[in-house]
């Protein structure tokens, strides 16, 4: 990136950062894209991992928020990424006779309805009507007095961490160059344009002027620190709303689908997950580290709490596998609460150079991607030697979607002559699409590859050499925690089979004894500084016991804090 300038420079290797990079590359522009930790490492990977249009902004009466985003779901279900993101169910128990069958069934009904205005096919099954025995039948883990009746309705389900992972990856395929643990530390500027950034290579200590005619900042929570090194007032304000979920086994709550309640805030998901369910989220601002948000105490009791409100065997904190914390980036608003500040995304360049990309959802992330390279494109229109097209996203799938299909429909085939069993394969299949050959060609290699991981047999070795040799993993942490989910599905949250990983990583990246062992020690100490944050009783206590834990490399120093803002280049 530092050779030659490039006509964009995206910052932050989230959802928005990697949409950012392939809607410019797909152009035939040249891109960067710098990421502080590893892709995915903030808010995109600590979702509540659906892909809808947010039933509950109809009763807000955001209808073109609602719209925008079924149609985002349909394009993402049916062509740019089958592979990640596929069609889960969801139960709306019904409390009060008559009229609520009446309000809550013509919301559903408007909800679908709204998913074809986009032109597109709806993508999932449509909603029906239940009786209190037939959503029984289907959710047996309900009371019998937490409902007269139940709406069904679909949404889309993704493993948000690896569908970020792969927007870069793609955007890199069309010729965009990316970097994980790369920290802007200054912003190069002539006169009153910005011309690029200073960035820092954390690995290796040393430092790079990247020229760009222009620069995008897509750095979500971070927003507000990225606009603060121009020296001057940031055009939008970011406030960060904490959404905390709890993971719990599947056999803990009988039944075959989602559920939403409703609660006194906003309303609580209770969402298939594998072997698990996922329950979210909580709703609350936080001013603390934006590193690391934590979980207290106070906000598992929250979601314990509300979801016994409707189960015939209560869950208690024994029965919690995983946690996790993501902050939501709202653009600020009058009102306080954090549940009706605006999900609705804003581009801006308050100085020249710098496009800012702020607010909105994960599921609009390629519409938020395409407004920011506009923003770009207009602005460096005067620069450009050639007219730059359109976004062509909507027309580009993802890697690994191209054939996802007609290997699905081979997966019987696939399971025999790879000698993995058809559910094994069908896993795969959900994580790689297409690329399931690459993984499989690892294990051909090495039939020890084949083996699955001791202490996280959902996942095969194989997969953890192929996340660092092909995904960018370069730690333990993005392994366990991002391309695979070993730190939420397991009791043990990946402590037991970070040796493993540790081995199996380092030998494709190189690592001497003593880098795998720091690997595992600093990776242990971050679950311990989890677990100790999830018994602390508020956000303050919580905070401070997460962060004594270190990254394994830290994401700042004195000097790079105290590093120049601005830099004359």
């Amino acid at each position: 990136m530092a050779s030659e300038p490039l006509d964009v420079l995206v910052i932050g290797g989230g959802v928005v950062g990697g949409g950012a990079a392939l809607d410019a590359a797909t152009r035939g522009l040249s891109v960067g894209l710098v990421e502080a930790r590893d892709f995915a490492s903030g808010t995109s990977s600590r979702s509540s991992k659906l892909i809808h249009g947010g039933l509950r902004y109809l009763e807000m009466l955001d209808f073109r928020l609602v719209a925008e985003a079924l149609g985002e779901r349909s394009l993402l279900l049916d062509k740019l990424a089958p592979h990640l993101v596929h069609p889960v169910p969801f139960l709306y128990p019904l409390t009060h006779r008559f009229w609520e069958r009446f309000y809550a069934g013509s919301g559903v009904a408007l909800y679908d309805t709204m998913a074809l205005l986009s032109g597109r096919s709806r993508g999932v099954p449509h909603h029906r009507h239940l009786t209190r025995r037939g959503a029984r039948r289907l959710m047996p883990a309900l009371k019998k007095d937490a409902l007269i009746g139940a709406l069904q309705y679909y949404d889309g389900q993704v493993d948000d961490a690896r569908h970020t992972m792969f927007l870069s990856r793609t955007a890199a395929a069309y010729g965009a160059h990316v970097a994980s643990r790369t920290r802007v530390i200054g912003l190069l500027r002539e006169g009153d344009r910005v011309t690029g950034a200073t960035v820092k290579d954390l690995e290796s200590g040393k430092e790079f002027d990247i020229l760009a005619k222009q620069v995008v900042n897509a750095s979500g929570v971070w927003t507000d620190e990225t606009q603060a090194l121009t020296s001057e007032r940031g055009q939008f304000h970011v406030r960060s709303s904490k959404g905390v979920h709890l993971v719990v086994p599947r056999d803990r709550i009988r039944g075959e689908s989602g559920l939403i309640l409703r609660t006194e805030k906003s309303v609580l998901f209770v969402i298939p997950w594998g072997r698990h369910w996922m329950i979210g989220t909580t709703d609350t601002d936080w001013s603390l580290s934006k590193d690391h948000p934590a979980a207290s105490r106070s906000d598992i009791d929250y979601l314990l709490k509300h979801v016994n409100t409707v189960l015939i065997e209560p869950l208690t904190h024994e029965d919690v596998v995983g946690v996790f914390a993501g902050l939501r980036p709202l653009l600020a608003g009058e009102d306080e609460a954090t549940s009706k500040l605006s999900r609705e995304h804003a581009v801006g360049t308050s100085v020249k150079g710098l496009v800012v990309v702020a607010g909105g959802k994960y599921t609009t992330y390629r519409i938020m991607a395409k407004d920011a390279v506009d923003a770009a494109v207009h602005g460096m229109a005067t620069q450009l030697d050639r007219h730059a097209p359109d976004s062509v996203t909507e027309d580009v799938p993802l890697l690994g979607a191209d054939g996802y299909e007609a290997l699905w429909n081979q997966r019987h085939q696939i399971s025999k002559t790879s000698g993995l069993g058809v559910g094994r394969i069908e896993h795969l299949l959900h994580r790689y699409g297409s690329l399931i050959d690459e993984v499989l060609d690892l294990v051909a290699e090495r039939p020890d590859l084949g083996k699955p991981l001791s202490g996280a047999d959902d996942y095969l070795r194989a997969e953890i050499v192929y996340a660092a040799s092909h995904e960018g993993a370069r730690h333990l942490d993005d392994a366990i925690a991002r391309r695979t989910r070993i730190s939420i599905e397991t009791f043990d949250r990946g402590t037991d089979v970070a040796e493993e990983v540790a081995q199996l990583m380092g030998g494709v990246l190189g690592w001497t004894a003593a880098q795998s062992d720091n690997e595992v020690d600093h990776y242990l100490k971050r679950v311990a500084a989890e677990r100790e944050s999830q018994t602390m009783p508020d956000d303050a206590t919580a905070d401070a016991a997460r962060m004594g834990a270190e990254d394994v490399v830290p994401i700042s120093t004195k000097a790079a804090d105290a590093a120049r803002p601005v830099t004359d280049g």
